[in-house]
């Protein structure tokens, strides 16, 4: 410990006696430092915030009927493709770029120069910025300005350009897809109409048209079947049931060929004395109903046949028993007569549909690959309806986008902070450049002190002979003393030297300050 503690006296002492190169080597890098610090160029620095709102009002409300055109999306292509080659030759081309070029050579570097200086910050996920730096203040301004227009005009006309061109191409596609389905169209037609017989009808598509003829003709026999036993049956009745029956005089009955009595209908005779009696319950004699109906009942039996007599029955010497025709017998006969119709009729249904369904099974023997290329051309035809429909659909929701791009603001731009002239310097930071050129010369100044002492080979003290091998007998002090006064001076000197270079650094802090107006 006490070995490096008269180490560091002597290295001390002796760089105090090197004060004045190491004083030296500080005012020459710290002149020549400040001196390249004042002649670095000014940097001016540009910059604009725009705020865009992809999920405007417009978007959600259009999500699902137009085609969604993914403004966030939108947003960071346009955010890449902002320094894109042709934007920047078109930004070259709005501003002073293109004054100092002199060939293709500086506009290549330019162009490179600008792809690195040019800044695109986002801030927020619908703010960001744009920053460019230049010697110049005004071309800083412009170059800011014309990417604001280029990205503003990018973002409204790129996409209402792919919106058009898109609708172009759906146009053209409805167009050849139109033509097509004309020609399916036409080409099923004719196909059907030459082979109407054997094809599916449209009622029931899925049913080909032999099939349906054969279900024909199994229900027409069903029918058929059921109408013969009907018709059987009613002649059964009918041979059964006597034409003539038996009818006591006076009486409304008839005996049956079973010895039981069979009520018969009423005369008009008989129905007009009921009905008679049936006014006398709640009607006078002299009421007028009650005498038009005595009326009626007296025409009736001064009328011939009042009594329900046929022409032609035999009747009772005494008028006890008379014959007439059994209604039941004649109700039977025309019952088997519609039925008879109805066999006949089942008959021929059913002849005409068996010999459809004969000809239907020859045509199907003589052509086998019928159906199948009518259902070939059929899902032809329903493949490219359905594809001319989805695209009518495209179409119209590509309309629709394309009105809201036009005639709404889908994606909302709005410039929060224009670009202005700047009128202090952005770069470089001269009071930081001046503090660490400062503070590189006492550091410079310092260690040549140091170094310079490395190579003093003076001894300061008797030890350091002895450490020498050599005996030393003693040490003479110094004779007489460094007058105080002397001492002070010297001190004052070197103070003053080192405080004019601190000087020196304070006056060009304070016109740093003066220049960018900070005081």
């Amino acid at each position: 410990m006490d070995t490096m503690r008269t180490m560091l006296a002597r290295t001390l002492r002796i760089a105090w006696r090197r004060r004045w190169l190491g004083l030296v080597v500080a005012w020459l890098v710290c002149g020549v430092g400040w001196v390249a610090v004042t002649l670095v160029p000014n940097q001016f620095e540009s910059s604009a915030r725009l705020y865009v709102d992809a999920d405007a009002v417009l978007t959600p409300l259009l999500r699902g009927l137009a085609a969604d055109s993914a403004p966030t999306t939108q947003l960071e292509i346009l955010q890449r493709t902002l320094l894109s080659r042709p934007n920047l030759e078109k930004l070259i081309s709005k501003t002073d770029l293109d004054l100092s070029l002199s060939g293709p050579s500086d506009r290549e570097r330019l162009i490179t120069r600008l792809t690195s200086t040019i800044k695109v910050t986002p801030q927020t996920r619908n703010l960001f910025t744009i920053s460019y730096r230049d010697r110049s203040a005004k071309v800083a301004h412009d170059v800011v300005q014309t990417l604001l227009t280029i990205f503003i005009e990018s973002a409204t006309g790129g996409n209402r350009s792919d919106m058009e061109n898109a609708r172009r191409f759906l146009e053209r596609q409805i167009a050849s897809y139109e033509q097509q389905l004309r020609a399916a169209e036409k080409r099923r037609a004719e196909f059907r109409a030459r082979y109407i017989e054997i094809l599916p009808n449209d009622t029931n598509p899925n049913v080909p048209a032999l099939e349906g003829a054969r279900q024909q003709v199994i229900a027409l026999d069903g029918r058929l079947q059921d109408a013969v036993t009907a018709r059987d049956a009613l002649k059964q009745a009918l041979e059964a049931a006597p034409t003539m029956l038996v009818v006591e005089t006076g009486a409304n009955q008839a005996i049956g060929p079973n010895g039981l009595p069979i009520a018969l209908p009423k005369t008009r005779l008989q129905e007009a004395e009921d009905r008679l009696r049936d006014l006398l319950l709640h009607d006078t004699e002299n009421h007028p109903d009650v005498i038009a109906q005595r009326r009626l009942i007296a025409a009736l039996k001064a009328s011939p046949g009042a009594t329900g007599a046929v022409a032609g029955d035999a009747r009772d010497p005494n008028g006890v028993r008379r014959s007439v025709p059994n209604p039941i017998y004649e109700q039977l006969k025309v019952k088997l007569i519609e039925a008879e119709t109805q066999v006949v009729s089942l008959q021929r249904q059913r002849d005409e549909a068996v010999r459809w369904r004969e000809r239907l099974e020859k045509i199907q023997r003589e052509q086998p690959g019928l159906i199948a290329e009518y259902q070939n051309m059929d899902r032809d035809y329903v493949v490219l309806r359905r594809n001319y429909e989805e695209l009518l659909g495209r179409l119209q929701a590509a309309n629709i986008a394309q009105a809201a791009d036009t005639q709404a603001d889908k994606v909302k731009l709005q410039v929060i902070d224009p670009p202005e002239i700047p009128r202090i310097p952005a770069a470089p930071n001269r009071m930081l450049l001046l503090t660490l050129v400062l503070a590189g010369g006492i550091a410079a100044g310092t260690g040549s002190t140091v170094i310079a002492s490395q190579f003093d080979r003076s001894f300061s003290t008797a030890d350091d002979l002895r450490e020498l091998g050599l005996p030393v007998l003693g040490g003479i002090s110094i004779l007489g003393l460094i007058p105080l006064r002397y001492r002070l001076m010297t001190v004052l000197r070197f103070g003053l030297a080192f405080a004019m270079l601190v000087g020196v650094y304070g006056g060009l802090m304070i016109y740093v300050l003066r220049v960018t107006a900070l005081i």
